[in-house]
């Protein structure tokens, strides 16, 4: 199986919402077998669930997405090789004064060191990255 899409935390959590995109809910169903995330979009939707009152039943739901859906897809790490196109992107964008967030360069370098479509509705927070290819669901 090729992989062909990394879904950012905004993309792989559109199910979770009352009115969820349909069209985001199409393109996930239709590239069910091309896709993954990255474990920094993990870590920021387990976080945001633990932010979360602990009665709050939305921080239920976000966990059981996690165990029931988010586990069933490729999680890639943060390893070398990301983390090396990472610091050498961060550099040159900090030289240029366009500071990206940390998580999103760590996010960026997943989905370009794996030859990957980032799939983000947040394009704004990525499009200083070099060579990066993204898409837009929900539009």
């Amino acid at each position: 199986m090729k992989l062909r899409y990394l879904l950012d935390t905004n993309t792989l959590s559109e199910p979770l919402k009352p009115q969820a995109m349909s069209r985001v809910i199409d393109n996930l169903t239709a590239s069910e077998h091309d896709i993954a995330t990255a474990a920094p979009v993990v870590y920021e939707m387990i976080q945001g669930a633990y932010r979360l009152p602990e009665s709050a039943k939305k921080r239920a739901e976000v966990l059981r997405y996690l165990d029931e859906f988010v586990a069933t897809i490729p999680i890639l790490p943060y390893d070398a090789a990301a983390a090396r196109w990472h610091g050498q992107e961060h550099a040159r964008l900090v030289n240029l004064g366009r500071t990206p967030a940390f998580i999103d360069g760590q996010i960026a370098a997943i989905a370009k060191v794996n030859e990957l479509v980032l799939v983000t509705r947040n394009f704004k927070d990525f499009e200083n990255f070099t060579g990066l290819s993204m898409e837009n669901w929900f539009i």
